[in-house]
């Protein structure tokens, strides 16, 4: 990929959005990012940056093309972004599970683990 441009249109392919969806996330609308992706418009360094946060991307690599596309995060820089969109997002089914999940004794977490490890153990075997 030779381009900014190229690059961007990679990054709305590989988000799974559409531009509208794409688009919403970054707080502008879709025919710019249509003008992002196919040319017609250069991103700002203002887009550049809300898409590097917003989808993980490597700045670098946005600007020059060198490098891993997504930035690799260490766990707890991982799991600070979950909690943070968790955080802001309208999703009240998750909030209360993590609330009800952290409210419990000691046992009654290592019951669920125990039930939790079971679960992922069945899936790994069925798709052995």
């Amino acid at each position: 990929m030779d381009t900014i441009n190229q690059r961007i249109a990679a990054c709305i392919k590989e988000s799974g959005l559409t531009k509208t969806a794409f688009a919403e996330r970054l707080n502008v609308t879709q025919p710019f990012v249509s003008q992002l992706a196919n040319g017609s418009k250069a991103p700002s360094d203002r887009t550049i940056a809300d898409i590097c946060r917003e989808f993980g991307i490597s700045e670098s690599w946005l600007r020059t093309g060198e490098g891993e596309m997504f930035i690799q995060l260490s766990d707890d820089a991982d799991f600070i972004r979950v909690m943070t969109e968790i955080q802001v997002s309208d999703d009240e089914f998750i909030k209360a599970l993590l609330r009800s999940y952290w409210n419990l004794d000691a046992k009654e977490k290592a019951a669920i683990h125990k039930l939790v490890d079971g679960m992922i153990d069945k899936n790994k075997k069925a798709e052995d």
